[in-house]
């Protein structure tokens, strides 16, 4: 989806306490970037940040971390966030937001920046062969993840489509991965974890598709 220009939201983002435009110089250093040490949870390509808009204000006891690239959709996000805090009458002081390719996410964390659980929601499905390697499931993205995911942590997926998901899992165990919830229908589902709408899963129920997902834990081992 092409993304309008928002000459608004680069100079929001750079006067935003939140938000860090050269996140490289934060690593092996982003527990002590908020004001409380306690568990991050990591959304990778947070678009315009309703996942965490709608989790952090209610879950001031985890740290969040969104990261997408282009100030098009971080520029939302940031505006996003300080509106569900506000509603709260809270400071969002347990949220970071980075611009950053995710494909080079180890350039900016590392082992020290450990993670109880990355979030993947409704990434980009990259349809043909030649361009699966770019999926956020991928092994190759699987491998790197460990690099920061602590032991036991958990990656939580979902998606609309149904070749992704089914890629995914397979992707997932091929990496070790031990797949403790599956459902190929969320909302018809008992599904037990807290379900945070964001703006793709509102349009695609509204079009009669059925969301898959996941949860993937490491193994303590």
């Amino acid at each position: 989806m092409r993304m309008r220009n928002k000459p608004w939201a680069a100079p929001e983002l750079d006067a935003c306490e939140f938000f860090v435009r050269s996140p490289s110089e934060q690593i092996g250093k982003w527990h002590s970037f908020f004001p409380r040490r306690q568990p991050i949870h990591l959304e990778l390509g947070c678009g315009k940040g309703f996942f965490i808009a709608g989790m952090a204000p209610k879950h001031p006891e985890i740290n969040y971390i969104g990261i997408d690239l282009k100030d098009a959709v971080l520029g939302p996000a940031k505006r996003n966030i300080e509106k569900a805090f506000q509603e709260q009458n809270k400071k969002p002081d347990n949220v970071v937001l980075m611009a950053q390719d995710i494909e080079r996410l180890l350039t900016v964390m590392n082992e020290n920046d450990t993670v109880e659980r990355i979030y993947i929601l409704f990434c980009n499905p990259w349809p043909k062969a030649k361009h699966n390697k770019r999926r956020l499931t991928y092994p190759r993205m699987l491998e790197s993840y460990k690099q920061i995911l602590a032991k036991g942590g958990e990656i939580h997926f979902k998606t609309d489509d149904d070749p992704l998901f089914s890629n995914s899992v397979a992707y997932f165990k091929q990496s070790g991965f031990e797949i403790t919830r599956i459902t190929y229908d969320l909302h018809a589902d008992n599904w037990p974890e807290e379900n945070v709408l964001t703006e793709h899963e509102k349009m695609f129920l509204e079009k009669g598709i059925k969301i898959k997902a996941l949860i993937a834990k490491l193994p303590v081992r």
